[in-house]
């Protein structure tokens, strides 16, 4: 990246006197800050006209210039980051600032150096006699310098992103820590989305930083083969202690270095140059759909005025910067951006929130409740996914009502647009025909904000009226909380169908049950006996109003809800297959498959003894309802290895859904299959150490069945040949980033259908 002296960064250039009098074009550089005193008078006098030149730049010809965008840092070169040719620019690399320097370390300001001096000298015995020995001075334990709490920093930024530290200091200590390696948009993707080195450096960084001092983390060896990422974590780590200081440093506002900001919407990312007070100089760069960062050999004439402009404003009036007439809402998005970037650069944040994922429901009712999944950077809403759950708290999906499904893109963008439930919704902004649903997402969003505040109110639930089901879909029960305590409870039963049976259809009994349970719940809760020897349904009861309670927790849970799919035990005849879906981290909904080499469900063509044993399981795990009990799950006889598979296949769906990952890992250790889409070649990869060692490559016919040796063309054999000959120790050759092959038009169409395959199998074992 540019060092803020030139390269991509805004500075200021030569200019002519004749520009003020003349149509001639501007051929100039990016605009940067602190070029020397005799510009510094020179940009006095000539900022109002570099202004009205910025409003210009949408119809001049930019053709000239050299906006020399975002360095290209590809995975080749960030795996090869030890090489000194490959480091980044002398701002993006973080080794100098990685170890604390002289102005961010306390132990000047804060630690009580000379009280802590060794008495050693003054406690020697005398020579002549003991009496005139002076008395031990006393030790004095220098103060905690950090606040207590979970900071979330990260290192200097460069064009694929930027690494980050989620850490919770306690007693000066690094107590807990969340690496992260984020994508443009900030935030944390998926491991196996990242390059190859970077697989296996997270546990090991991890568990060398838990537990150290500030100092001490600053001396952590790094991984080999990702040297620049580990040094991105330790500086993420060091800024978290600065920013944890009780005393912030004098005459410090900024981390030195570079910062990215991206706007809500994914328009725009901004790098933000800063030395210790004052800001450098600034890049803009639009983002693709999927959050990636166009450079300026891709970027269109149009685009390439359009950031020239919005770099300029930003640079001379940051977040009050004046819109340039037909660019508002271009402005409105990269000042968004620059406000984040500025965000990440303070030492002294001052925001409440503590950034990642979090999920709240909003006002439940008999027919359902709305759920919202959220991520928040720096106090801001930057991802949002919206549900609406029926009343078995089962995600409808497509199936909700019309006005429900067509309100949620609308009220997507709304939100992401405001940016800040907080600051920027209001009630106006509901979609028209869904009113109701809404303002229940609205109202979920805010309750997931109040999660991630970092001083909560101390109180344990939400208030309102919360939904809870029993795992085994039996009971649905409204709870009315106040005060943190259950007011009232409504009670509701299902009927086989899994219909929530109406009032006036209620038996005699099942009439008293229920008005037993609205009074009973409510006075003794979990500690209510079984009502009408109706135990097991009692016990749906009390399980219902655990949920609701969970459900109105201000707490977040360690996983998210949802339908995850996992994976276990493929071989040359299929695999296993469970969709398990979870709420507040139990099982309330899981589907066992054994399917074919196609990946297709066998049905009842499987074996005799999977199909008796699906059934089996799939109850044993409902009826035990967690990870842990799930585990123990016994294997069922006659299939002991499918049993086990699919335990298997249980655990690796509940490590997707997993919130945060302290020890990240690309992938599950095992077989995994993975199919094209036309369903012609099935792939088996095999995961040892959570990265790829192992290809085996089958090509199917119509039927999806495997074809055999003697009647693969000669394209097969050889793509096969080039896959299986992968390296035996190590990373899988096609284990990272496969790409299709070939000489002839006819070899690179047979590779690149195995190259889909390989990725659905990667993708498969994907955690």
């Amino acid at each position: 990246m540019g060092n803020g002296r030139g390269g991509g960064w805004i500075k200021t250039g030569k200019m002519y006197n004749d520009l003020f009098r003349t149509s001639k074009v501007l051929h100039t550089s990016y605009f940067c800050k602190g070029e020397g005193q005799n510009l510094k008078k020179f940009i006095a006098v000539t900022l109002s006209a570099t202004m009205v030149l910025s409003s210009l730049a949408l119809t001049v010809d930019l053709s000239p210039l050299k906006i020399n965008n975002i360095d290209a840092v590809s995975a080749a070169s960030e795996e090869a980051s030890t090489t000194p040719s490959k480091e980044p620019a002398k701002t993006t690399t973080p080794s100098k600032t990685t170890t604390p320097s002289k102005t961010t370390t306390p132990s000047k300001t804060t630690t009580p150096a000379k009280s802590t001096t060794t008495p050693a000298k003054t406690t020697t015995p005398a020579t002549t006699t003991p009496k005139t020995e002076p008395a031990a001075e006393p030790v004095v334990t220098p103060a905690n310098p950090y606040k207590d709490g979970v900071y979330v920093t990260y290192g200097n930024a460069y064009s694929k992103g930027t690494e980050g530290a989620k850490v919770t200091i306690k007693d000066g200590k690094v107590a807990d820590l969340e690496l992260l390696r984020t994508s443009p948009k900030l935030i944390d993707r998926d491991v196996r989305n990242n390059y190859s080195g970077l697989w296996q450096a997270y546990e090991p960084m991890t568990s060398s930083i838990i537990g150290k001092t500030r100092e001490q983390a600053a001396e952590v060896d790094v991984v080999s083969g990702a040297t620049r990422s580990c040094d991105g974590w330790k500086l993420a780590v060091d800024r978290a202690f600065e920013r944890a200081l009780v005393e912030k440093p004098a005459g410090k506002v900024y981390f030195e270095g570079e910062h990215m900001g991206v706007d809500p919407e994914g328009k725009y990312m901004v790098f933000a140059n800063y030395d210790a007070n004052r800001l450098l100089g600034v890049k803009v760069y639009p983002l693709t759909e999927k959050g990636e960062a166009i450079d300026e050999a891709n970027m269109t004439a149009e685009q390439a005025k359009e950031v020239y402009t919005l770099a300029n404003a930003l640079l001379y009036q940051g977040t009050k910067a004046v819109a340039v007439k037909g660019m508002e809402a271009e402005f409105k998005a990269a000042i968004n951006a620059f406000w984040d970037a500025e965000q990440n650069a303070k030492i002294d944040s001052g925001v409440k929130y503590i950034d990642g994922f979090y999920s709240a429901y909003g006002e439940a009712r008999d027919k359902g409740v709305e759920r919202a999944d959220i991520y928040i950077r720096n106090g801001k809403l930057v991802d949002v996914q919206l549900y609406r759950l029926g009343a078995n708290l089962l995600d409808r999906g497509d199936t909700a009502y019309a006005d429900v499904v067509k309100a949620n893109a609308p009220m997507t963008a709304k939100l992401l647009a405001n940016g800040s439930y907080i600051d920027n919704y209001s009630d106006a902004d509901a979609i028209s025909g869904a009113t109701e649903s809404s303002h229940s997402w609205n109202e979920a969003v805010e309750r997931a904000f109040e999660k991630a505040l970092a001083v909560q109110d101390g109180k344990k639930y939400f208030e309102g009226t919360f939904a809870g089901v029993d795992n085994q879909s039996r009971v649905l029960l409204l709870a009315d909380i106040q005060n943190d305590k259950v007011a009232k409870v409504t009670t509701y039963l299902f009927d086989e169908a899994g219909k929530l049976i109406k009032n006036e259809d209620l038996s005699e009994a099942q009439q008293a049950f229920v008005a037993a349970a609205n009074e009973g719940l409510v006075l003794k809760g979990a500690n209510l006996g079984s009502i009408g020897g109706e135990g097991g349904l009692t016990l749906a009861a009390k399980a219902a109003l655990q949920d609701a309670l969970d459900n109105a927790s201000k707490t977040q849970s360690n996983y998210k809800d949802g339908k995850f799919t996992g994976y276990g035990g493929a071989y040359d005849k299929g695999a296993n297959q469970a969709d398990v879906t979870l709420r507040n981290g139990k099982i309330v909904a899981v589907d066992l498959y054994r399917v074919g080499v196609n990946l297709v469900d066998r049905g009842s063509s499987a074996y005799a003894d999977v199909i008796r044993a699906i059934p089996i399981l799939k109850a044993s795990f409902i009826n035990g309802a967690t990870r842990e009990n799930a585990a123990q799950v016994d294997a069922v006889s006659g299939a002991t290895s499918s049993s086990e598979a699919l335990k298997s296949a249980v655990s690796q769906a509940y490590k997707r859904a997993e919130v945060s990952e302290s020890y990240k890992t690309a992938y599950a250790n095992g077989v995994f299959p993975g199919t094209n889409s036309d369903k012609s070649v099935y792939v088996m990869a095999t995961i040892e150490k959570n990265i790829p060692v192992k290809m085996q490559v089958y090509f199917l016919d119509q039927a999806g069945k495997i074809i055999a040796d003697d009647k693969l063309s000669a394209d097969q054999l050889a793509v096969r040949q080039e896959i299986e000959e992968g390296t035996t120790n190590g990373l899988h050759k096609y284990g990272y980033r496969p790409a299709a092959f070939g000489d002839s038009d006819e070899v690179k169409a047979v590779s690149g259908k195995v190259v889909e395959a390989i990725k659905s199998a990667l993708e498969n074992a994907g955690i």
